[in-house]
């Protein structure tokens, strides 16, 4: 991705507002097409990502005026044919769509029932899992019992809505007062799922719920191993997936249930290697050693310097090995971008410690130099 990459604008242009426009000109021929997208290119340009979202979603709301139950039928007609049903991954569909969820949210507040039907459909095109939110809000009994019916859809892209769009921590997303335990019943089904769409989506649910209730999350990992109604090695992927953030925190019961003994007897050396410089890398080496076949999961943690003297601990994967001799050494080349816009790089004194299933072994001190 180059420096000057805009997705805000890779996403919503006037080539994809011409094309959304289209669509809806075909379906009514009362839409002026050119009025909708001089109305939305008059600001689209001004605004964010999600702000551009909001604004389409105003225009069309401006061009077929209505509550939901006047407007829906041209919706429907709108759509292009669904997503191929015979993917099983990385088909995330046509941003340009995503606006279409906050229109009906606006215009079927009163109608949640006909708003869950358009949902159905969109998804297809692209994931109302933003737009969902608010009616698991409003009308929550509503919208699980039918989440209930999605979760045996023939569309994987419908039964992941009903993952997505109950995650606790969605980014984007509206806060849900479901309690953490609400959706699990649909997580049990939607675990077993043959789509790895689905089945990360699952995972990014239990890696949510780890941040308030990680036994929660560990009880019901153990509970689909018990069952063993999915495939070993995507049930082991989406476990890793799942606890990625407890990993992270050298969480013990975690590291248990990925196979990597954290009282394990290990011994541990890193060290430097050259100079570390903004602009440049920091290079380094582990050495390991311990009892001959022993799993390891190996983490490492700068410790940035940010302004005011405070310090930013930064957990980075490094390796999932094997002791298969008794030892193995490791190495990295860990780049320290100078021009980086989410994170500033501070010279000064910095630590890198080594994390071997889930405990610090070993640490060096080092000078990040400008």
């Amino acid at each position: 991705m180059t420096q000057n990459f805009s997705l805000k604008d890779q996403l919503f242009n006037a080539d994809s507002t011409g094309y959304l426009a289209g669509l809806f000109a075909a379906a009514d021929p009362a839409f002026d097409a050119a009025a909708f997208e001089a109305r939305v290119m008059s600001r689209l340009t001004e605004l964010e990502l999600k702000e551009r979202m909001v604004w389409i979603a105003e225009c069309l709301a401006e061009a077929i005026p209505g509550d939901l139950p006047d407007v829906a039928e041209v919706i429907l007609k709108a759509l292009p044919p669904p997503l191929d049903p015979n993917k099983t991954d990385d088909d995330f569909g046509d941003f340009i769509f995503g606006p279409i969820g906050d229109w009906v949210v606006a215009a079927g507040s009163d109608h949640p029932e006909l708003a869950l039907d358009v949902f159905e459909e969109v998804t297809q095109r692209f994931s109302m899992e933003l737009a969902i939110r608010p009616f698991l809000n409003s009308h929550p009994d509503l919208v699980m019992v039918r989440m209930q019916e999605w979760a045996q859809h023939d569309s994987y892209h419908v039964r992941r809505l009903v993952s997505e769009g109950t995650r606790p921590r969605l980014p984007w997303g509206q806060a849900v007062g479901l309690d953490l335990s609400d959706p699990l019943p649909l997580l049990d089904r939607l675990h077993s799922d043959n789509t790895r769409y689905v089945t990360r989506s699952v995972a990014n649910h239990l890696n949510d719920i780890t941040k308030k209730d990680p036994d929660l999350a560990l009880d019901r990992l153990q509970e689909w191993r018990d069952a063993a109604r999915q495939d070993q090695d995507e049930l082991q992927w989406m476990t890793s997936h799942a606890l990625r953030g407890l990993v992270k925190s050298g969480h013990f019961r975690a590291m248990k249930m990925l196979g990597f003994n954290p009282e394990a007897d290990i011994a541990a050396k890193v060290q430097v290697d050259g100079e570390a410089r903004i602009g440049g890398a920091l290079e380094f080496t582990v050495e390991l050693s311990g009892d001959k076949g022993q799993g390891v999961l190996v983490d490492y943690i700068v410790h940035f310097q940010r302004p005011g003297g405070k310090i930013s601990p930064k957990v980075h994967k490094l390796k999932q090995a094997t002791l298969t001799d008794g030892n193995v050494t490791l190495r990295k080349v860990h780049k320290l971008k100078g021009n980086a816009s989410t994170f500033t790089l501070i010279p000064g004194a910095h630590r890198l410690e080594v994390q071997v299933n889930g405990r610090i072994l070993t640490a060096v001190d080092f000078e990040l130099l400008d």
